[in-house]
């Protein structure tokens, strides 16, 4: 996700530095779209506007943010620092408290989108923290946004991605089920999917992932799994938080581990599928 999202603010012209664990990917991505390659996130943050990190998870954000080499000890005053990694609440307040201590604007960030809407310059992203940040930033995330919007304060960005995450966990597993379903009843589920996605059973996971389910044709390499069962673990840390219930989301986390124990971590996040769908046995 976040090579996109640095590969649009490039072609918007502005001068890029680039800090990736992986160092072949920063390379590449230098190689094709320019800037120049940081040694550590202290050394990409020195004397930007504007940062953006986009990690896996909680310890991620942290180590880059706060660690010995984190992009934190070289923030320019009031300058804004972007975090589109999906986190729990609790750091997402930490990291601001954090910022606000140094002078700089922290938000936390995530996305909704998937990919595709990441290279297209369409995601959707959520916001927490202080306004006068959301102010500073928002040209650069009109660069890869269609649609951003301050929730609240620092940790409303993350609550917000969780409930998005909750909603669409619901949809795939329904997805799912209707799928195999229909499949198993002998249905040609290609003109199924084509006629209930123009009735109140659309929705953006029967258009962009419905086809491919019903093909049996996964992306195996995409990582969904993984990130949704993180960030439904995320999810019921804070329902149990705020002394609220989560059954169907609970359920369904457990179903994404076992997809996860099947080897299938790595795969989509519609991987569900395939604990039902006969063709995975």
């Amino acid at each position: 996700m976040g090579g996109p999202m640095a590969m649009h603010l490039a072609n918007a012209g502005y001068e890029i530095a680039v800090y990736n664990r992986t160092r072949s990917k920063a390379e590449a991505f230098v190689s094709k779209y320019g800037g120049r390659i940081a040694r550590t996130p202290a050394d990409a943050a020195d004397g930007a506007v504007y940062v953006g990190m986009c990690v896996f998870g909680d310890d991620d954000a942290r180590t880059v943010t706060i660690s010995e080499d984190g992009a934190f000890h070289t923030m320019s005053p009031d300058a804004v620092f972007l975090d589109h990694t999906t986190t729990t609440a609790e750091t997402a307040e930490l990291l601001g408290s954090e910022a606000k201590k140094r002078g700089f604007y922290y938000l936390d960030a995530p996305v909704a989108g998937a990919e595709e809407a990441s290279k297209a310059g369409q995601l959707t992203v959520m916001i927490g923290g202080p306004e006068e940040g959301f102010k500073v930033a928002k040209p650069f995330l009109d660069t890869y946004a269609k649609a951003a919007e301050l929730m609240g304060p620092n940790g409303h960005g993350q609550l917000t991605k969780m409930v998005n995450q909750i909603l669409i966990s619901a949809n795939m597993q329904g997805l799912a089920e209707g799928i195999v379903m229909g499949r198993e009843s002998g249905l040609d589920m290609e003109k199924v999917l084509n006629l209930l996605g123009q009735g109140s059973a659309q929705s953006w996971w029967l258009d962009n992932r419905g086809s491919r389910m019903a093909r049996a044709e996964l992306d195996q390499s995409d990582g969904g799994t993984a990130n949704m069962t993180k960030d439904l673990g995320i999810c019921l840390n804070e329902a149990r938080r705020q002394g609220v219930s989560l059954p169907l989301a609970s359920l369904i986390s457990q179903f994404y581990v076992e997809v996860s124990a099947r080897g299938r971590a790595a795969w989509e996040s519609t991987g569900l599928i395939t604990l039902w769908d006969k063709r995975y046995k």
